[in-house]
């Protein structure tokens, strides 16, 4: 069984496209949604609405640009939007949004260089989106402080999914803000042996040491961690780390697990604990 990204997973939310075509008033960073109208004499202060959780979209592209911020507009987020790197660099320096989307291949300034240089001054939380197909691109990003990759064509359900995780992760109560239409229960930590997993936070240790992982690869983990030693087939995995509606070659799991595999063995040259079962999938065993 194969399932398999669909550039028609790019689809607009449903709703006014009219009204929201009229909020995309600017390219360079200008907050793409009409501002609010002033309260009422009498009314400041009361009831004032949560603020929205900023993010900013970097690519070259502005169907990509337009698409994704009305998604995520409908969705409660605000955005900022910016065509290059070179000016994106300077505005997220200035005022900093609470995550930042980038694409790889962009003029002025790629996003490899664009996130080696937010990184000198920044922690800001940032997902890679490129059309790009290749590992060592992503490897390259993940290095340099990436916090997730997604591949185009891509899904909006899955890139609003990730950013969700990357925000709970970055800060819970703030994420927790954020409306959401999934059930958001507030997950116990999770110990199997040498590891150690926090899944509000995703954070993950092995024997006592930090290994730093994508939104997927810690949800593909978690899914072999909490029964260890029971084989989980690529179908059942790919379920626990994408959205029912987006689909991939199955074979990406196999991607997933050697990165991972490689990350243990940084912090334990001697990791074995995801085991493979030709044929059937992986479980995970330390002990």
């Amino acid at each position: 069984m194969h399932r398999r990204c669909d550039a028609r997973a790019m689809a607009l939310p449903k709703g006014d496209a009219g009204a929201a075509a009229h909020r995309m008033t600017a390219i360079e960073g200008t907050p793409a949604e009409a501002a609010s109208a002033p309260a009422a004499d009498g009314a400041a202060g009361a009831d004032a609405p949560a603020r929205k959780l900023q993010i900013a979209l970097v690519d070259d592209d502005r169907n990509i640009l337009t698409t994704v911020s009305i998604a995520l507009q409908a969705e409660g987020f605000a955005t900022r939007l910016y065509s290059d790197g070179e000016t994106a660099l300077k505005a997220l320096l200035d005022n900093s949004p609470d995550l930042a989307v980038f694409d790889i291949k962009m003029p002025k300034m790629d996003g490899m260089e664009l996130l080696r240089r937010l990184r000198e001054n920044s922690a800001l939380p940032v997902i890679f989106l490129t059309s790009k197909d290749d590992e060592s691109d992503e490897e390259a990003g993940l290095q340099l402080g990436a916090d997730d990759y997604i591949a185009k064509p891509f899904s909006l359900r899955l890139l609003i999914a990730r950013i969700r995780a990357i925000l709970r992760r970055a800060d819970p109560l703030v994420a927790g803000a954020t409306p959401s239409t999934e059930p958001d229960p507030a997950p116990a930590t999770l110990t199997r042996g040498r590891l150690f997993m926090d899944p509000a936070r995703h954070q993950v240790t092995w024997q006592g040491e930090a290994v730093s992982l994508t939104v997927t690869e810690f949800l593909i983990l978690e899914a072999l961690a909490i029964r260890p030693g029971v084989i989980k087939s690529r179908n059942q995995l790919m379920d626990a780390a994408y959205p029912d509606d987006v689909f991939v070659d199955d074979r990406t799991v196999d991607s997933h697990i050697k990165r991972m595999r490689r990350k243990f063995k940084l912090v334990d040259p001697g990791f074995e604990a995801i085991d493979t079962l030709y044929g059937a999938g992986y479980s995970f065993t330390d002990g």
